[in-house]
């Protein structure tokens, strides 16, 4: 499968056409991003589902730390979702993403690699899904490596919505998320 970054504006415009040919209500914009500095420059400009988006309630964080690695680098337990169109690393995701670079670049984990996996709710074309959880695996990427994990100890991967279990937006949130794993 080709890196999804390459494609992704492929993928785009497939949707932006299918909207249009088939008569499907798609939003013109790509999901809000609030933290620049870690978007990754290949998303696309538009496409994405244009559901209205319901007021978002965010819990804790936009990231889902495996009890493997919060167990080994002592970090506390908290889920981490991301708002309804959302790949934004928001302020909340900062400390316990500071954690895990610690974690692997001087604490028990230094050396290891992490696996982050992007997820996204159902409500949306699959492949737009999978380009969102792509966006957001990336942005978590993209701010771990600005507080010093070196690029090469993280890998990202999209899910989409494969794995969403959510009906309703309280269990849809829990669907929006950045799964960081230890890497094999």
């Amino acid at each position: 499968m080709r890196n999804l970054r390459t494609i992704a504006p492929s993928l785009a415009s497939l949707l932006a056409i299918s909207c249009s040919t088939f008569g499907l209500s798609c939003a013109a914009t790509k999901p809000a991003v609030a933290n620049v500095e870690a978007v990754p420059a290949s998303a696309p400009s538009s496409a994405g589902p244009a559901e209205a988006a319901p007021a978002a309630r965010q819990t804790s964080s936009d990231v889902h730390i495996s009890d493997e690695i919060r167990v080994k680098c002592g970090i506390p337990d908290a889920d981490a979702y991301f708002a309804f169109n959302s790949a934004s690393v928001t302020t909340r995701d900062r400390t316990p993403l500071d954690l895990v670079v610690r974690c692997f670049t001087s604490g028990p984990l230094k050396g290891h690699a992490a696996k982050l996996v992007g997820r996204a709710d159902p409500r949306g074309p699959s492949d737009y899904n999978i380009a969102l959880g792509q966006w957001r695996a990336d942005a978590v990427e993209g701010y771990m490596t600005s507080r010093g994990l070196n690029k090469g100890k993280a890998t990202t991967t999209s899910r989409g919505s494969m794995d969403a279990t959510g009906n309703d937006e309280a269990t849809w949130e829990r669907d929006r998320r950045v799964d960081v794993l230890l890497a094999n």
